[in-house]
This record gives C-alpha cells, structure tokens and sequence, in this order.
C-alpha cells in the first residue's frame, strides 16, 4: 500500500510552529511544479493545449503563480478570481471566465480583461449582448444530461443547473454566428474527483462528436474544447493516481478516431483541472490539545472544519498521520474533531491511529486544493494562515491567520457607536 508523505519532520515542525502557531496550511511548491510539468507533458500531444487551473481550488496568488510559471492558465468564477489570476500574471485568455447566474458587471470586467467568457444558459447570449456586448471568442457550457452519468459529489448532469441542453448548444452556436461571433469553443463539467480514465476518455467522445455534430448542423468550427476538470486524487492510501500520459494517449485514440476524419484537425484541447493539480500536496497541520472518554475516544484538535470542511459536507475521507508516530501501531480507534458547535466537525470518524496525546501534531493529507479555500467563520471561528514550502527548503507565509480585527473588518463601528448610544 502506497505511503502518504508529509515534507516535514516532527523536529522541522516544532520548530516551525514557533514562529506560525498552529493550525496551519503547508503547500510544497517543488512538488507542485513538477506535477504540472508532467501534465504538461503528457498533454503536449494535443494542438494548442492549456490548463486553466481551477481558482476555486487553491484560490492564493503565489500558488497563481507557481502555475503561470509552468504555462497554465486559469478558470475563474468571479471577479476576484479574476483579478486574483491577473496578479500571478495570467492574462487575456490565458483565463477562462465560467460562471452561472452571472452578474452583469462580472461578464464585463471578464471582458475588459480579455478572459474567454464561458456562458452556462442560452438566456446569457442576450443577456450577455445587452448589458456588456459579445466578443469575439464565446464559449458555451454543454450539459449532456442523461447522455453522461455524473459521481457522487456533483450529482446527476440532468439534475445539475449548468449548462445548456444539446438542441441548446447548436441553437446557440447559430444566433452567435448570426450576431458576429467570430472564434467558438465548447466546454463541459460533469464529474468531481473521479478516478476513473475510462470515464473521463468518455467525456472527451461526446465532446468530440458533439463538435462533428456542430460543424455539420450549423457550419460552427470549434476553436478548441474544454474538457472540464474532474480528475480526482487517490485520498485513501490503498486508491491509484490517474496516470497522466494513459489518460492523454485514451484521449488521443478518440481524437484520431473521431476529430481528424471528420477534418477537424487541429482542434484546441483545454482542461480546468483544479484538485489532482494542487490537492496531494497541501496539509493541514493542526495539534491535539484534548482527549475525551465517552461513548467513543474523542481527540479535539486545535483546528475545525472552518478550516476544512470536506469531511463534513461530504463525508469525505482524508488520510491523517502523527508525525513521530510514523512507525507506532495504529491501534487506537479515534473520532477526530474540531471545536464547532456542530456534531459533524469531524476530521475522521472511528479511525484507527497511533496513540495521540495532546500536543501531538496531527496531519490531514490531500488538503492542497478545496480546503482553506472553503474556509468560513460560523462561531466566530478564524481561518488558519498559509505557508510555501520553497523548492530551497526555506519557508514562506503566503496568507497570514486571521485575527479578530479581521471578523470585525466588516462592521460599521461609528454606526454601531451610534446605535449603542441612541439605544
């Protein structure tokens, strides 16, 4: 069974934790950058590709950055995501803006920066049209419905709001061509952390067929296809990594049987790869400040789902380990918690693991990407900072923890002043 590695020592972390208290996110940016050179790699066989890595992932500029220095791009959801990709230095449309129910003033300042606007309804043509004007490049978001089975964490595609329907697509393929569009490309999104090549070699075939089936009802020649993102990561110590270049080659195979007869070659593959990009190599680290004896054993951490709440929205599993620990017998069966005042604020439930103490480190794996970005602040709880683990070992905080000033930021205090005074 393949090991779950932490980059640091028991030693290293004591130390650190001197200067950045716990809880804390590390990221390892040696390790980041050479798994975005071997998706590169592996995908350099198709025309003109571009990883626009998801912002809602790993949504910090210095990571933006990392991955601009490797070629990617960005797929952005908001305007702050927007801005966030133009400080790492990904321009134009380098970024991909895809978002649904979107406000108008987002789709402008998508267009003012000259990301390629992703439109997610058939409404958003005039929508788009009437409120910021349509470029020259559009994509559109294609649900294939019932066509494509979707995975536990993003559902059924029929019963997903995103995107529009086939008959949708060509319809408005053929009103943007008749306003003056000029460039066309086609996206898709139906699954989440899904290991298996096979379905994602599928969602390649529909796109390809579907941009066949769109140059022959409308006369649209796609510029490229996004083909989502989606890719998971191997959570448990016992699952397999996606093997970058026997995805691309599964990919190719279609390509070649599907794109290159039908004379649509070269055409623009794209992904928006967010979590098998970052996730394996961010960790939590938090310390164990309580045990409790009741029913179960209970080990109460110094961090919450504030700071990571996947466990909890999805019951997800995330692998944990006691730096020190490594070689102990895990023979102790834990509910490992957080300090909200809610009962599913658990990192593992029933888990076996060495005997912890308080002041244990306690490390949760695969915490790169979906992790602080999901952060909120129910109970008044703060989210924990971040830090860069740099490829000369030195260390580098790239978000500060936040402070009580921080939760208060928001407020109007000579209102409240007011107010108390009047009341």
């Amino acid at each position: 069974m393949p090991a779950k590695n932490f980059p640091l020592s028991k030693t290293q972390l004591e130390e650190l934790a001197k200067t950045y208290p716990t809880p804390f996110y590390v990221y390892d940016e040696a390790a980041i950058r050479k798994n975005a050179q071997a998706v590169k790699s592996a995908f350099s066989v198709f025309p003109g590709f571009i990883e626009h890595f998801a912002v809602k992932a790993l949504p910090n500029p210095f990571i933006l950055k990392i991955l601009a220095d490797e070629g990617f791009g960005a797929d952005c959801s908001s305007y702050p995501e927007l801005l966030l990709a133009d400080m790492a230095g990904i321009k134009g449309e380098k970024m991909m803006f895809t978002s649904n129910e979107t406000p108008a003033r987002e789709f402008k300042a998508a267009r003012d920066m000259g990301a390629v606007i992703n439109l997610d309804d058939f409404t958003h043509i005039e929508f788009l049209e009437k409120n910021v004007g349509l470029p020259e490049l559009i994509s559109c978001r294609y649900n294939p419905g019932p066509l494509k089975g979707g995975n536990a964490i993003i559902g059924k595609p029929e019963e997903a709001k995103y995107g529009f329907t086939r008959e949708q697509i060509v319809e408005g393929f053929r009103l943007l061509k008749e306003k003056g569009v000029k460039r066309f490309a086609l996206h898709t999104m139906v699954a989440s952390n899904e290991l298996n090549m096979d379905y994602h070699i599928e969602t390649a075939r529909i796109l390809f067929e579907f941009a066949v089936e769109i140059k022959n009802r409308t006369g649209v020649r796609l510029e490229f296809v996004n083909l989502g993102g989606g890719v998971g990561i191997p959570y448990r110590p016992e699952q397999e990594a996606v093997d970058y270049s026997k995805l691309a080659a599964g990919i190719m195979q279609v390509y070649n049987a599907v794109i290159v007869p039908a004379g649509l070659d070269p055409l623009g593959i794209r992904t928006e790869w967010g979590r098998v990009i970052t996730g394996p190599y961010g960790w939590l680290v938090a310390r164990a400040v309580h045990t409790k004896s009741i029913y179960r054993e209970y080990i109460g951490l110094d961090s919450c789902m504030a700071d990571l709440m996947r466990p909890a929205l999805y019951g997800a599993y995330h692998h944990i380990s006691i730096p020190g620990k490594e070689t102990a017998p895990a023979d102790e069966t834990y509910d490992v918690v957080g300090s909200l005042c809610e009962n599913n604020d658990k990192f593992a439930v029933q888990r076996l693991l060495p005997k912890i103490v308080p002041g244990d480190f306690v490390v949760v794996h695969d915490a790169g990407a979906h992790g602080r970005a999901m952060g909120f602040n129910y109970n008044g709880k703060l989210r924990c900072g971040e830090l860069l683990l740099r490829t000369d070992g030195s260390m580098l905080p790239v978000r500060r923890s936040e402070t009580v000033q921080d939760y208060f930021a928001t407020l109007d205090m000579a209102a409240l002043d007011k107010f108390m005074a009047a009341n």
